[in-house]
């Protein structure tokens, strides 16, 4: 089992490709050490054939492969696609679509919250995956024999677990359901990341205008060094550091220095007095012109009224077949039950269909909740 390694060797595996409905994709990838995800190998496979393609050879331009993977005519199939869909607009600004995943249609279609891809080839490919080279150094060559059955083995059994969610879903007419959803995963929007929105990755106790703004401009500072040095975000600053400089707002490298989560020396390098320096912009920042703090936005909600709809959510994915964690979050739940016309994906599209509308009825005493034969129900009032 052989890597393709040279470009007109992948032009004609592509154009071959590019002649079947639909074909399977998996990355693997290393980026423990970097901000960006290092891709060490592609895999592919049609209904007919399979290739594993090796991007870290010099010699091979991926302009074939990216072209495929904007091919409208072929779609591209994925399981968990999401940091695969990363990599390839961090490499080319490429989105593959059409796209189907996997693992969101198996929630869709009743397979509970992140059903695991050896679970889906286990019941619908009746293959075993072996594990076993999963978290292996894939930068490394040659591969082992092991590592290229096991990454072949990503995209063969790939191709029966797309077919057999895909006829369930026609089946059941949640095709569109899953369509959604794809809307989102191929949006640049979802892999296009403003240093200046940075700060809502993190999530500690800021209670200030004043606090904000620093973590504001702290997590754009962060942003764009590990970018600039491409390294892990937690390299250049931990989160934990970030929540207590907002929160203290130091305006000295000694005070910086004094803080528990900052290293010793660290007030003393560059980035310390970068950190000064972003603290100072914060402070000159008008706090009028500063996001709303997430408290002060949100309405008031019942505690109670948010676990019934919990109740209600449980009944509703057992009854329908669908994971609770694609219909609706616990932030959704907590937004319905403070606001009638909360702007909340449950309250849109196929989710208010199945469960929004249910959970409006609810709420305003038009539904009640009762225990029937073992078994959780709603009854009209």
């Amino acid at each position: 089992m052989s890597l393709i390694t040279q470009t007109a060797t992948l032009q004609a595996a592509c154009l071959r490709l590019a002649k079947h409905s639909y074909v399977t994709v998996d990355t693997e990838f290393m980026r423990e050490t970097t901000f960006y995800p290092k891709l060490c190998l592609i895999q592919i496979a049609s209904e007919a054939e399979d290739y594993l393609i090796d991007p870290l050879d010099a010699d091979l331009d991926l302009a074939p492969f990216f072209a495929l993977m904007r091919d409208e005519n072929v779609v591209k199939v994925f399981h968990s696609g999401r940091q695969d869909l990363e990599i390839l607009w961090n490499l080319d600004r490429c989105i593959p679509h059409p796209c189907f995943d996997t693992q969101v249609a198996a929630m869709v279609a009743g397979y509970g919250d992140s059903v695991s891809y050896e679970q889906l080839a286990h019941d619908l490919a009746k293959a075993k995956i072996d594990k076993s080279s999963r978290f292996t150094d894939w930068s490394q060559r040659p591969l082992s024999e092991a590592q290229l059955i096991y990454a072949r083995s990503d995209v063969t059994h790939l191709r029966d677990v797309y077919k057999a969610l895909a006829e369930k879903l026609a089946a059941s007419g949640r095709s569109h359901w899953l369509e959604d959803e794809m809307a989102v995963l191929t949006s640049p929007s979802t892999y296009e990341l403003d240093p200046a929105d940075a700060w809502k990755r993190l999530r500690g106790r800021i209670r200030k205008p004043r606090e904000l703004a620093i973590l504001i401009e702290l997590a754009a500072w962060r942003e764009r060094e590990a970018r600039s040095r491409d390294v892990p975000r937690s390299r250049v600053l931990k989160d934990d550091a970030i929540m207590d400089i907002a929160t203290s707002g130091p305006r000295t490298v000694e005070a910086l220095s004094k803080l528990r989560s900052i290293p010793n020396g660290f007030e003393r390098s560059r980035s310390g007095a970068e950190i000064i320096a972003a603290v100072e912009r914060a402070l000159a920042v008008d706090p009028k012109k500063l996001p709303e703090l997430e408290k002060q936005d949100r309405k008031p909600y019942n505690p109670a009224a948010v676990e019934l709809l919990k109740v209600l959510l449980r009944m509703t994915s057992d009854t329908e077949g669908v994971a609770a964690k694609i219909i609706a979050t616990v932030d959704d739940l907590e937004a319905i039950a403070a606001d009638d016309e909360a702007d909340v994906p449950a309250l849109q599209g196929w989710r208010r269909e199945l469960f929004g509308e249910k959970a409006l009825d609810l709420k305003n005493g038009r539904l009640a909740l009762a225990f029937s034969k073992g078994r959780v129900v709603t009854v009209k009032r």
